[in-house]
């Protein structure tokens, strides 16, 4: 299907786009099931949080609009949407009259092996870190050069994602995915205070732990609460949940709460 560039039919930009220039935006990616974008609405809700944090001025009534119809017209997939802040001049300081550029692609729905869903998947121990920047933390902002070359550090098929650290060793997420532990039935996720992004997926599930009464635990995670963790699993919004098998010299069972968080997720992305 066509990309749309500001709602039309287009595949080119503006060489003077920010975006291009500086990775001033962001971006969402949504599953497209039967003309509909699911999670519709934490995905507007967060970047609308984004925009209001960069300060980028954007109609997120046409968003709606214009998010509805190409899903519409795309039925099946993956709609990935590029917000960036618009045209400006060399330099770094926008200009006044910068007007958001809204770019839609879609594309054929994620094929993963159905093994990562039954039996789990085998994580990469990335050496690269996420630096620490809280004015940037949990946004899904363009500038994703981390997460460029923690995927470049693994090309075989055993590992289908990567762990990714930040700079002071916490435990942070996947390369493309927010990590959960389960430990005597508390349910634990990264503080996203200082860097990663606040996928949606992961606020639907924690949403669904608390109507649940499951208990959550939102901190800082060391390596070794990692190893002490009776579960592990992965999620985002395209996939739903991967239970993970192992990691490095450690390995674990597909839990009980991965399977009932899973199930959600599954049904969730299943409308």
């Amino acid at each position: 299907m066509d990309s749309w560039v500001d709602g039309q039919p287009g595949d080119s930009l503006s060489i003077k786009d920010r975006g291009l220039a500086y990775g001033d935006g962001l971006f969402e990616t949504l599953a497209v099931k039967a003309g509909q974008p699911v999670l519709l609405e934490r995905h507007l809700q967060r970047l609308a949080d984004g925009c209001r944090r960069l300060g980028i001025v954007a109609d997120h009534l046409l968003i709606r609009r214009e998010l509805l119809a190409y899903s519409a017209a795309l039925g099946e997939g993956v709609l990935k949407l590029i917000l960036t802040r618009g045209d400006s001049q060399r330099g770094y300081a926008a200009s006044a009259d910068a007007s958001a550029r809204r770019i839609l692609q879609g594309n054929p729905p994620s094929s993963y092996p159905q093994a990562y869903q039954q039996q789990g998947i085998r994580l990469f121990p990335c050496a690269t870190r996420l630096s620490e920047q809280p004015l940037l933390a949990g946004l899904k902002h363009l500038n994703r050069l981390e997460q460029v070359l923690a995927r470049a550090e693994w090309q075989d098929a055993e590992h289908a994602e990567g762990l990714m650290l930040d700079t002071s060793g916490r435990v942070i997420e996947g390369v493309f995915s927010n990590l959960f532990l389960v430990h005597q039935g508390v349910l634990f996720t990264a503080d996203l205070s200082r860097c990663g992004v606040a996928g949606v997926m992961r606020a639907q599930l924690l949403e669904e732990a608390k109507a649940l009464a499951i208990p959550v635990d939102i901190s800082d995670i060391s390596l070794e609460q990692l190893r002490q963790a009776d579960e592990v699993f992965l999620c985002n919004s395209v996939y739903g949940v991967w239970p993970v098998r192992a990691f490095a010299d450690l390995s674990w069972s597909v839990g009980p709460l991965t399977r009932k968080l899973q199930s959600i997720a599954r049904a969730l992305l299943e409308v």
